[in-house]
């Protein structure tokens, strides 16, 4: 079952259009980063904060059925917002790589099991190497696992 309550869109409208345009078609369309046509998932979880249910495009990497959920914000100093939500509430996550979401746990990974979804994360999204080189912070790396 996703994460309920009062859903808050994103302030950014290509999110929120994105997003709603996933959703509405069952991930169908709006299913790619832009004009990429490299693979995305929706991830909603519960705001740190707000309490709200939040709903996130991510690049799609998956392997044998969990999901890397990958913190890079473009390589920005700082951790996008989610990073923050996810560590608050793993377990009140969903997960949308087609018609239906799915409950995930997720949890940050690092040393050697970080490395391996690192690799996988490139393998996906060549730039996420780029966007290391930009910033001095590790991007964080969360695995998503069906419960």
């Amino acid at each position: 079952m996703p994460v309920t309550g009062e859903y808050e869109p994103s302030p950014s409208q290509w999110v929120r259009d994105q997003v709603a345009e996933y959703e509405e078609s069952g991930g169908e369309r709006a299913n790619t980063l832009r004009d990429t046509g490299l693979a995305i998932v929706i991830f909603s979880t519960r705001g740190n904060r707000s309490g709200k249910v939040r709903k996130t495009p991510v690049m799609r990497v998956e392997h044998d059925g969990e999901y890397a959920l990958v913190a890079s914000k473009g390589g920005a100093p700082e951790h996008p917002v989610w990073y923050y939500n996810l560590l608050a509430h793993p377990d009140e996550v969903a997960l949308q790589d087609g018609p239906e979401p799915f409950d995930v746990t997720v949890r940050q990974v690092s040393g050697e099991e970080r490395r391996v979804w690192w690799r996988r994360a490139v393998e996906a999204y060549p730039s996420y190497a780029d966007y290391q080189k930009k910033t001095s912070r590790e991007i964080p790396v969360f695995v998503a696992t069906r419960k």
